[in-house]
């Protein structure tokens, strides 16, 4: 073990002591990791500052505009009632809705972050006009978002399908990856995780939120400030435009951060959102926190962190024939490991480690490459894990207890239902 790694694991340690401890605020912890990081050369500058032109920090920072712009039509009070008119005042129904409708949408784009973007902002504004706990419900949301990503055998899975073929190609193996194993594998857990959101995930979270919530506080600030009736079609034309171009984005050939980078300008221009205060609807303190996770991440990646516990998963793997125990260790510990680095850079590490273990033992990789692929997907306990939860903790205003508290039921439960379904599915003996 290289002293920089060793540094790189100290830094890592204590930064996540300051983020439960909570006693300053996490962004500035966030940053002091980052400059950490740099000054005792675990990074180089351009490293740290990476996650200030991060497509995700963008893209996140864009939304909050869109957001706050969507906020102000009269499309939310007109939804809202919408939805406790079909629903017939049933609010389990209505979020019932909503998860659903996170669910579909986050097969279509493989970016679950967008997704929750859209849908969060649906939900918050229902929540709002109904005097629900935004704390409560949007965390349960956003792992709906990250959990059911690619599972159905649409865009995301076949995007992801070819990316492995590619892989077993690489490796000697004279098959191809279909869509279709994402959803013959996986499909319990578009039941086990919209159920536990519905009925078991919001009993875990506070009624009211540790920290602010900022976006919230602006809303009612700027409550009484109705829109001009042609301000207020052009912002609902944006919003929904946005949604359009950031859902078919592949297919009209744009970036998904440059579609939300032109909604949030034109929401702006055309004064749906208040040009003076603008920036106000942004949270800084968590843009900042995510830039500082991703700092951390590359850190872990260029030290060697991830190769140095993917050589030890092929060393306790040895010649085991066990394919429940093969399933544990190629899920569980991806997963773990993507709580706290970018989930692609996991995968670069643990699909080869995969494919050659199986070459070695002459096993069928089709199911330990789902795991490895769930395992790397389904992270949601700390902000590093994936964009979207950074957004969570800014709508929902939680700290990092709160995630850990939300996110630990089913953080027990995926493994044992992936694990067991897919290693029974498709077993590698």
């Amino acid at each position: 073990m290289n002293t920089q790694l060793v540094i790189c694991i100290v830094i890592f340690v204590l930064t996540l002591v300051s983020y439960m401890l909570n006693k300053i605020p996490m962004w500035v912890t966030a940053m002091i990791s980052m400059c950490a990081l740099y000054i005792t050369g675990c990074i180089d500058a351009a490293g740290a500052l990476a996650g200030f032109s991060n497509v995700n920090t963008i893209l996140m920072a864009a939304m909050f505009i869109i957001a706050a712009g969507f906020r102000r039509t009269s499309m939310v009070n007109t939804l809202c009632d919408f939805i406790m008119k079909l629903t017939k005042g049933s609010f389990k129904m209505a979020y019932l809705g909503y998860l659903l409708i996170a669910l579909l949408l986050t097969n279509f784009i493989s970016s679950p972050m967008v997704v929750y973007a859209i849908v969060s902002t649906l939900l918050c504004a229902y929540l709002d006009k109904t005097g629900k706990s935004r704390s409560k419900y949007v965390f349960p949301l956003m792992v709906v978002c990250v959990s059911c990503c690619g599972i159905l055998p649409l865009a995301s899975a076949i995007q992801s399908a070819g990316q492995y073929t590619g892989f077993l190609e690489t490796y000697g193996f004279d098959f191809s990856f279909d869509a279709m194993y994402f959803f013959i594998g996986c499909w319990p857990i578009l039941i086990v995780v919209p159920l536990w959101a519905l009925f078991i995930g919001p009993r875990f979270l506070p009624e009211q939120p540790p920290l602010p919530i900022a976006a919230k506080e602006e809303g009612r600030k700027q409550g009484n400030q109705a829109l001009a009736p042609v301000k207020d079609k052009i912002g609902i034309a944006l919003f929904f435009l946005s949604i359009f171009a950031l859902v078919f984005s592949a297919q009209l050939g744009l970036e998904t951060w440059f579609v939300a980078m032109a909604g949030a300008l034109l929401m702006v221009l055309f004064g749906i959102v208040d040009q003076k205060n603008v920036l106000k609807d942004i949270p800084w303190d968590m843009l900042l926190l995510y830039v500082g996770a991703l700092a951390l991440g590359t850190a872990l990646t260029n030290t060697g962190a991830g190769d140095m516990i993917g050589n030890w998963l092929a060393n306790a793997v040895g010649g085991t024939h066990n394919n429940y125990l093969l399933g544990f260790l190629f899920f569980v510990i991806p997963f773990a490991i993507t709580q706290f680095m970018l989930n692609r850079a996991v995968s670069a590490v643990f699909i080869p480690i995969c494919l050659l273990t199986a070459n070695a033992l002459g096993a069928n990789p089709i199911g330990l490459m789902l795991l490895v692929n769930a395992g790397c997907l389904t992270a949601f306990m700390t902000p590093m894990a994936t964009p979207a939860v950074p957004l969570s903790m800014a709508d929902g205003g939680y700290d990092l207890k709160t995630v850990v508290k939300g996110g630990a039921l089913i953080s027990l439960i995926l493994p044992v239902v992936y694990i067991f379904y897919v290693m029974t599915v498709f077993p590698a003996f």
